[in-house]
Parts: C-alpha cells; sequence; structure tokens
C-alpha cells in the first residue's frame, strides 16, 4: 500500500513538472502558424496545447519503465490497463490534433457533422467523434467478458466523455477544471492500483499545463480536451459497476445533447458557483 501511495505521487508530481518545463520548452513549436487560433477574447495564440500532455506522459512512462528494468518499482511497472490507459491517451490526442490542424468552424456539432456526411464531406470533426468511437470499442473490449450490447454502451461513454471535453473547452482552464472534480471520485475508486496509477500521470501532466491555459499563453485544443476525457471515461469503465456506468452515460447523453441547443458557457455565466469556478485563475477582460 506505502509503495502504491509513493509511486502515484511521484507519477503525479513528474507529470506537472513534466509538462511546466515541456510548455516552455515547445513553445517555438506550437508558435507555428498551422496552430495559430483566436480565443474567446479574440486573442491569437497557439492551439493544440494537449501535445504537452501526450509529451510530458511520455517522458514520465518512459522513465517509470527504465527504472523498472533496473528492479526499482518493478511490481508497479506494467499491466494490461495501465496501457489501455496510455493508448486512450496518445489515440484521442491525435483524432484532436487532427481537428486542431485542419477543423474549420463551418461544420459544428453532431448535426453539423452528419448533414456534411449527408453531402458527402467527411469532416475533421466527424472523424473525431466516429475514429474516437472506433477506439472506445477496441480499448472497452480489451478485458473480455463483456457482452456486445454492454460493450457499445461503454464505448459510448468513453467517447462522449471525450466530446463533453470538447464541448466544454470554450474558455481557457474549464475542461481542466471540470475534469479534476469528475477525477476526484474517479482517483477515490481507482486508488493505487494500476488505473490509479497509469491515471497519476496523465492528470498531473494536464495539471502542469493549467496555468499556461489560465494565463491565456495556449489553449488546450482538442488535443488536450479529447484526451482528458476520454481517459476519465475510461477509468470510470474500468473502475465501476455496472449501474454506475449506466448513470453516466446517461448523463453524457443529456449534456451532449443539450449542447446542440443549449449554450454551456451561457448557463456557467447565469449559474452562481459555476460563474466563480470557471472564472477562477482567468484573466481579466479587457
Amino acid at each position: 500500500m506505502r509503495a502504491g501511495i509513493v509511486a502515484f505521487g511521484l507519477l503525479f508530481v513528474g507529470g506537472v513538472v513534466a509538462a511546466l518545463l515541456l510548455e516552455r520548452a515547445a513553445a517555438p513549436v506550437l508558435s507555428a502558424p498551422a496552430l495559430r487560433r483566436r480565443n474567446y477574447r479574440d486573442h491569437e495564440l497557439a492551439t493544440a496545447g494537449g501535445i504537452v500532455i501526450v509529451l510530458a506522459v511520455l517522458v514520465v512512462e518512459g522513465a517509470r519503465t527504465a527504472m523498472a528494468e533496473f528492479g526499482v518499482g518493478e511490481e508497479l511497472s506494467d499491466s494490461l490497463l495501465r496501457s489501455m490507459v496510455l493508448f486512450a491517451c496518445f489515440a484521442f490526442a491525435f483524432l484532436g490534433l487532427i481537428d486542431d490542424l485542419l477543423g474549420t468552424e463551418a461544420d459544428r456539432g453532431f448535426r453539423g457533422h452528419l448533414q456534411a456526411l449527408a453531402h458527402g464531406r467527411l469532416t475533421t470533426g466527424a472523424m473525431k467523434l466516429f475514429g474516437g468511437g472506433v477506439v472506445a470499442i477496441v480499448l472497452t473490449a480489451a478485458p473480455g467478458e463483456v457482452s456486445g450490447r454492454r460493450l457499445l454502451a461503454d464505448a459510448a461513454l468513453v467517447a462522449l466523455a471525450a466530446n463533453l471535453g470538447n464541448l466544454l473547452d470554450r474558455a481557457p482552464g474549464r475542461t481542466i477544471k471540470f475534469g479534476l472534480i469528475a477525477y476526484v471520485p474517479i482517483a477515490l475508486v481507482a486508488g493505487t492500483g494500476p488505473v490509479g496509477l497509469a491515471l497519476a500521470s496523465v492528470v498531473g501532466a494536464t495539471v502542469g499545463l493549467l496555468p499556461a491555459d489560465l494565463g491565456e499563453r495556449l489553449m488546450l485544443g482538442d488535443t488536450g480536451a479529447n484526451l482528458f476525457g476520454a481517459v476519465l471515461g475510461l477509468a470510470i469503465v474500468l473502475e465501476t459497476s455496472r449501474a454506475v456506468r449506466t448513470g453516466v452515460l446517461i448523463a453524457l447523453v443529456v449534456l451532449n445533447l443539450a449542447s446542440e441547443r443549449v449554450s454551456f458557457s451561457a448557463v456557467i455565466d447565469r449559474t452562481p458557483g459555476l460563474r466563480q469556478l470557471d472564472r477562477l485563475g482567468r484573466r481579466r477582460p479587457d
């Protein structure tokens, strides 16, 4: 138990430190014209900041694996569940990066992507949505011993969690803040088991990116929002009961459908508590 707590702390702190250092080091890459976007205040800055999360997780997990080869933390070094969390991290970040690089504002939401498909156009958003669904099916099928109906339900949970992360990413720090709130009960359930340890470096790296996100040095982008939402969704699938997963799935379906008609930003601004949380740490409007 004690070894697990120490390992969790090292992985989490390692993720934070790696992200803080890499965010500065990667500034020239993120300043490339292809990654420049205007944010909610019409300021131009780098998007796809989630690239930093991926790089930080690679550094931490690479160091963890190397140390295990020398007998340090060998008993905590590998598991199928860890591999699943890491694959979700990289795959969903890649799908989000496609949208960050090539996406446009022309087709938004489920309706926009479906209408584009009806006219023979495959949008980057549709690639992200359907690609995320396929990745989610592969991931939720990996442990085996699950019925076809449950498999599709769990895959939908992961894909919709990833999409909700994208939907929240409309203001600095918003996706990370609300994602961390969702992470607290997940962390309590996962503890220092394989999923909890795999999450530690990912969540740590995401926390390390929060100052840059709030300071508007970069935007999390679909790369980061897609990644964070998917990893949290997968952790719910791997660590909770069928009843809990069904309840979460229903909530995700409602929120994703509601986004087609309701502005989350408007709801947050009208709701005390949510408004204060959303604005905490952000720069004041010009």
